[in-house]
């Protein structure tokens, strides 16, 4: 677990100031150590400054679609080819963009599970997800078992 800064400790504890109470409420596995203010800071941190980031991927990534799509109609003299590599740039960055919106929704929601103290709790079966799954993936929502059996339908 790597050790966070004091900006970074501020940031968490003044985005969650309920967290040092509401650490004790994250559930565990059988055989699970409780979850500790340091991990939960640390995760939380790590999922603010992913969120950061995905924001800035976001505004970066729409903007440069948008200059696909404007210029999209000044091929009055392209080929086929040309218009086929048109297609496929602004298909691939629809789907870049699409993909970090999906990302940012899931951080923000595993921020906003945090906040109100439902975090580590798996959605479809109320049981704790796990804390090796939570420290792999900060943004699951189902634990290991409920994700197999949704991935099986």
């Amino acid at each position: 677990m790597t050790k966070l800064t004091t900006a970074a400790r501020s940031a968490v504890r003044e985005t969650f100031p309920n967290l040092a109470k509401d650490v004790r409420s994250f559930p565990v596995r059988d055989g699970e150590d409780p979850w500790t203010l340091r991990e939960i800071e640390a995760l939380a941190s790590g999922l603010l400054d992913e969120k950061q980031r995905l924001e800035e991927e976001l505004e970066a990534a729409d903007a440069e679609l948008s200059n696909l799509l404007r210029n999209s109609g000044d091929g009055a003299g392209d080929d086929q080819a040309d218009y086929g590599s048109s297609a496929l740039e602004r298909e691939q960055e629809l789907t870049l963009v699409n993909n970090v919106r999906d990302l940012l929704a899931q951080t923000t929601h595993a921020l906003a599970r945090i906040a109100d103290g439902t975090y580590a709790t798996c959605e479809a079966t109320g049981l704790p997800i796990g804390k090796a799954r939570l420290q792999a993936f900060p943004r699951a929502t189902l634990s290991v078992e409920a994700k197999q059996r949704q991935e099986r339908r």
